[in-house]
């Protein structure tokens, strides 16, 4: 799988275009900037960690570096299932920080068009949707684009920071 990630940041998208990862949660597609993705590995143990938030299932050692790991389907309030061998986590940057993203499956890489990338459609008005950065529209299929540092770097890297401080 991390040879996907790879293979997709060697193939430059067109300025008319970009590039993302698209993964599954259930029925819904979703989609990360291929240039925030670092890797894409195979569920592994991942160590709890007491007191963290739900979604926050706890940290992985990656070749040294202790990384949160975060399930997005509890992050976006979405009912948990089993993991299965389809399940992956998806190693992204955000600013200088590593973060797991567990999804229950990678579809691919697509170059989506800039005309066919819409804005978050509006919603409630007490609804967050910052961590969207638009809906691509490739092909007639619909794939909700995630702005990874909102996502992560608003909730996440700070309640992990806070409960890994002294480890550091």
């Amino acid at each position: 799988m991390n040879q996907l990630a790879t293979a997709a940041k060697s193939d430059r998208a067109t300025d008319n275009s970009r590039q993302f990862l698209v993964f599954s949660l259930g029925s819904e597609e979703y989609g990360i900037e291929i240039t925030r993705v670092q890797e894409i590995k195979s569920l592994a143990h991942v160590a709890p960690i007491p007191n963290a938030p739900e979604y926050v299932k706890g940290v992985l050692n990656l070749r040294g570096t202790i990384i949160p790991i975060v399930d997005l389907r509890l992050r976006f309030s979405m009912p948990p299932r089993a993991y299965d061998r389809f399940t992956v986590i998806i190693v992204v940057a955000v600013e200088e920080k590593q973060v797991g993203l567990v999804v229950d499956c990678v579809s691919d890489v697509l170059d989506i068009a800039v005309d066919d990338i819409d804005d978050s459609p509006p919603l409630a008005d007490d609804l967050d949707v910052s961590w969207f950065c638009g809906v691509g529209k490739p092909d007639a299929r619909l794939v909700f684009l995630l702005d990874v540092f909102h996502l992560i770097r608003t909730k996440v890297v700070s309640d992990s920071e806070r409960l890994t401080r002294c480890s550091n």
